[in-house]
């Protein structure tokens, strides 16, 4: 089956007020239609934001990386399932994860376990008091995630191959920290390109700066988009 780019770029509302994030949903009206909160504008916000969004026919990725005891997070998973969301990131154990699948029932709602942060290399690791390496340890939660019944994952692009090798495509695998080769790089230790990431694996694409930040957002989106489009094509062609 074709798989539509379009589809498959998520834009990060890095923002911190309202009104910022609703310019940049009208601004790329037409282009995008699926848009990530994270934890500042949900703070800022609350419910209504999402639920005007998914009024205007867009999907919502809640990107609040649940982490918690399991009742709270089953109860937690269960009130997002109920505004329409369509995905939800979490931390945890096997217990957890699995909590909040039941949280989640039989909704649309999608549940993405998070690996390792892509602000996170080996050094940064081991000051969390993991002795592996990166890898080691996104392939381990990935394996975690999967045996608990989570529909994918928040992995770099750079890992997304080592999961398709080893975990097959059990997992969504939705990678951020996106650039361009002519992006700036910022606090992203471990950046893929979109043509990388998409030949390595991943689903989905999560993109902020590089379009939010552009004095065309509109356009930065639609040049990704057609980067990953060949990508995708390509994936396609050589499976």
């Amino acid at each position: 089956m074709k798989i539509n780019a379009k589809d498959r770029l998520i834009i990060a509302l890095d923002v911190s007020s309202w009104e910022e994030a609703r310019s940049l949903v009208k601004k790329l009206k037409g282009v995008v239609s699926f848009f990530k909160i994270g934890i500042i504008l949900h703070l800022m916000t609350g419910i209504d934001f999402i639920k005007e969004i998914i009024a205007s026919g867009n999907k919502v990725f809640l990107d609040l990386k649940y982490f918690d005891v399991e009742d709270t997070i089953r109860e937690a998973v269960e009130n997002v399932s109920k505004m329409g969301v369509t995905f939800l990131t979490l931390h945890g154990t096997g217990k957890i994860i699995k909590a909040a699948v039941e949280g989640r029932g039989k909704s649309g709602l999608k549940l993405l376990a998070v690996t390792v942060l892509t602000s996170l290399e080996a050094q940064d690791i081991k000051d969390l008091g993991f002795e592996c390496s990166v890898e080691d340890l996104v392939l381990f939660r990935a394996k975690k995630a999967a045996a608990a019944g989570c529909d994918g994952v928040i992995a770099s692009g750079r890992e997304a191959e080592l999961i398709r090798e080893k975990i097959g495509n059990k997992l969504l695998v939705v990678s951020p920290g996106i650039r361009r080769k002519t992006d700036t790089v910022d606090d992203h230790k471990r950046p893929a390109t979109p043509t990388n990431a998409i030949l390595g694996g991943a689903d989905y694409l999560v993109v902020g700066r590089p379009i939010i930040k552009d004095k065309d957002p509109r356009q930065a989106a639609a040049d990704i988009i057609k980067e990953m489009e060949i990508a995708f094509q390509k994936r396609e062609k050589d499976s």
